[in-house]
């Protein structure tokens, strides 16, 4: 069984959980504390795929890039962004400045990697009503947005389904 490397990046506003995200889905560990990424951090996690092309499972190796997201490195994230072959683009639900700041993401993401597909992740949902988030959750439909999903990265809720299934589409796009 041979094992494909891809890379994909977690994109966001600063504080709206992306390291959280990460840490989450590949050492099962989450941490209130706040620490905020500076310029970027690579993650690596071995995931199987059951179901692709021709083959019963497909090993895939996400390299998966932290980028920090305070606006003072805006001019080095593109260089980050070359050659991902996806993104999960993250908001805070109880910041909605940082969910209206999403397509913008898209737009910086798309620019770099026209190909790339894209996962919208509305974080720290544990923390609203369920009313409130129905509300959020409906998003204006874009290109290459495969699927927006309601994360946690507290509790756990749809954190390896983003990852799992960017990487899917990423290798079967069709």
């Amino acid at each position: 069984m041979s094992t494909i490397a891809k890379k994909i990046c977690l994109v966001g506003d600063f504080s709206v959980g992306k390291t959280s995200l990460i840490r989450r889905f590949v050492d099962r560990q989450f941490s209130d504390q706040y620490l905020s990424t500076v310029g970027v951090k690579i993650s690596k996690k071995l995931i199987e795929l059951e179901g692709i092309k021709d083959t019963e499972k497909l090993k895939m190796q996400l390299l998966i890039w932290d980028l920090e997201g305070h606006t003072k490195f805006k001019g080095i994230v593109p260089t980050h962004l070359q050659g991902a072959s996806g993104a999960i683009i993250v908001g805070d639900v109880t910041r909605l400045d940082t969910i209206a700041r999403l397509p913008e993401h898209l737009k910086t993401f798309l620019t770099i990697n026209p190909k790339g597909f894209v996962i919208f992740a509305l974080n720290k949902s544990d923390l609203i009503s369920e009313e409130k988030l129905a509300k959020i959750s409906q998003i204006e439909e874009f290109d290459r947005v495969i699927a927006t999903y309601s994360t946690s990265a507290k509790t756990g809720a749809f954190v390896d389904e983003i990852f799992e299934k960017l990487a899917s589409k990423i290798i079967q796009p069709e």
